[in-house]
């Protein structure tokens, strides 16, 4: 009897069991779930080493002037990367006629990030190099291109290893990197120095053809010649004119971060660069962290528009305090 009773208790609790079973709704498996994004995103730290391989490798393709084969393996480098880390990626191409009548072909590649978003922070520098070393001591070289390892490729990397950050850790403001082509084949400064509109081709182009219609920013930071040793940035004249606060914010934020010895509180001489069209067309307030240097005759780092423009002239640290700044304002923003 008592072994009975104990088989039919076990036998209830066994159909028990099964019907709960039955019941309860399937569990998905964890990698079928999506993870809520962090409310409020981490601030990644800047990897100096990741952007100096970025900047090694647009230098190992040769000076990337336009029309040349250099310059189509750059682009399609640089296309490659934005696409692998940003949400969209827009090839603006087109033709423009350069200061010796000689035409162009062209490309401004745009990454974004979260490009549903209406509040934007646009990121710029220039990825095309001067065709001529019209600025190196040895007259036999006024008609050589630069390596631009520093004007153009390390604006360039900095955006780069943004990019990689912004994929890894990212926040819900919109990005806009655009790197502006066609920025450095002005007049040769054995002619014609004074011809401004010359410059910055690619920007002109963008600023009245934006990817984007009616496409609008918050602010805008621009990236030029941002990796030589000991370089000194300061308060950009054009800068000061359209977008006051944005350079005293971004310099304060500098400063906070330890960059003092790069980011100096000193008034500086108007640059004709890319950022002046973006703010004459399309109204961004936009500056120019822009290495300035009054110890040089022309005003820039020592090596600027000379073949020495070479990547053993480039120091990580400067990298660092640049992008290190740079993320700091967007992820605090």
């Amino acid at each position: 009897m008592y072994i009975q009773n104990n088989t039919r208790d076990v036998l209830l609790f066994v159909f028990i069991i099964i019907m709960i079973s039955c019941g309860a709704p399937e569990k998905k498996p964890t990698n079928d779930i999506k993870e809520k994004k962090p409310e409020r995103a981490t601030l990644p730290s800047f990897d100096s080493d990741s952007a100096f391989y970025y900047l090694k490798t647009q230098v190992a393709f040769g000076p990337r002037v336009p029309n040349t084969e250099s310059h189509r393996e750059c682009a399609n480098y640089l296309i490659k990367i934005l696409d692998r880390f940003a949400d969209t990626i827009y090839v603006q191409e087109t033709t423009v006629t350069a200061f010796d009548r000689t035409k162009l072909d062209i490309k401004n590649i745009i990454g974004s990030f979260n490009p549903e978003n209406t509040s934007r922070i646009l990121l710029a520098a220039h990825w095309d190099t001067r065709p001529f070393a019209d600025e190196d001591p040895d007259p036999e070289n006024f008609y050589t291109p630069i390596e631009g390892a520093n004007d153009g490729a390390s604006g360039v990397a900095v955006l780069l290893e943004i990019a990689r950050l912004l994929y890894k850790n990212p926040i819900e403001t919109g990005i806009d990197i655009i790197l502006f082509d066609a920025e450095d084949y002005g007049a040769h400064s054995r002619h014609n120095k004074n011809a401004e509109d010359t410059w910055a081709l690619g920007s002109q182009y963008w600023s009245q053809n934006p990817h984007v219609p009616n496409y609008f920013a918050r602010f805008g930071i621009l990236l030029d010649m941002v990796g030589a040793p000991n370089a000194t940035f300061k308060h950009e004249g054009y800068s000061m004119y359209f977008a006051p606060n944005i350079v005293r914010r971004v310099w304060q934020t500098a400063q906070s971060a330890g960059y003092g010895n790069y980011f100096l509180n000193q008034k500086a001489g108007y640059i004709m660069d890319d950022h002046f069209y973006i703010n004459k067309y399309r109204n961004i307030p936009t500056i120019n962290i822009i290495h300035q240097d009054d110890s040089t005759p022309h005003g820039f780092f020592e090596h600027w528009h000379t073949v020495k423009d070479v990547v053993e002239n480039i120091d990580k640290n400067t990298l660092k305090s640049v992008g290190q700044t740079v993320l700091n304002v967007i992820y605090e923003n």
